[in-house]
């Protein structure tokens, strides 16, 4: 059996998620949440987002409108840290499991969409015909990066009074938020100065500057 496909896509994906905005938001999720409904809702959302990815490999990336992600995910991020912010709550008024589990999935699966991890998934099935180890490469590392971003998340909580942790993660999302609308501004100013023919190449551009 032939592991290259495993190994390649475990090494490309472990190193282009530390310190990728998903890592840092699970950290933060796992400092106002209790860890296991965190870790559980990320490796949901990575498996369904990057399984897909895996399974359709480049022809994804046509199907990913690309500026409504940007657009939706930036929007949801800011509400989300608005609310946070705003809302009033108590160390001792931890959310349920259900509703943890949920607004993990939900966020890491939005900032998911189009990040350079789901790319870098689809450039591996796109080289390789070989699902399943992609798969078990790409899940493995995101099983190693969610552990140490939950473990840091969880110290965080225990070292810091929660009144900070809450106002440090509606800082988080708000940024995040406001970077990815801002992104996604400059992504359609620039899609309106290219001529047709570079626009219908845009996605493969983007998938072969990351090989």
């Amino acid at each position: 059996m032939d592991l290259t496909p495993l190994i390649s896509s475990f090494g490309l994906v472990i190193l282009s998620e530390l310190g990728d905005k998903t890592n840092i938001a699970t950290i933060t999720l796992s400092a106002r949440h209790k860890p296991l409904p965190v870790f559980l809702g990320a490796i949901l959302a990575f498996s369904l987002v990057d399984g897909i990815s895996v399974l359709m490999g480049r022809a994804l990336a046509a199907m990913i409108p690309s500026s409504w992600v940007g657009v939706g995910s930036g929007v949801a991020f800011v509400l989300f840290g608005a609310l946070t912010l705003f809302t009033k709550a108590t160390e001792g008024g931890v959310k349920s499991h259900r509703s943890s589990l949920a607004t993990s999935f939900l966020l890491i699966a939005s900032m998911e969409l189009g990040d350079k991890t789901q790319l870098a998934a689809i450039v591996l099935a796109a080289r390789y015909d070989a699902p399943v180890p992609i798969f078990l490469g790409v899940m493995s590392a995101f099983l190693v990066v969610t552990v140490i971003s939950v473990s840091l998340g969880t110290g965080l909580r225990r070292l810091v009074p929660y009144r900070y942790v809450r106002m440090l993660a509606s800082v988080v999302f708000i940024l995040f938020g406001v970077l990815l609308l801002l992104s996604t501004a400059g992504l359609l100013a620039r899609s309106a100065q290219m001529p047709s023919s570079g626009r219908d190449g845009q996605v493969l551009h983007r998938l072969q500057a990351r090989r």
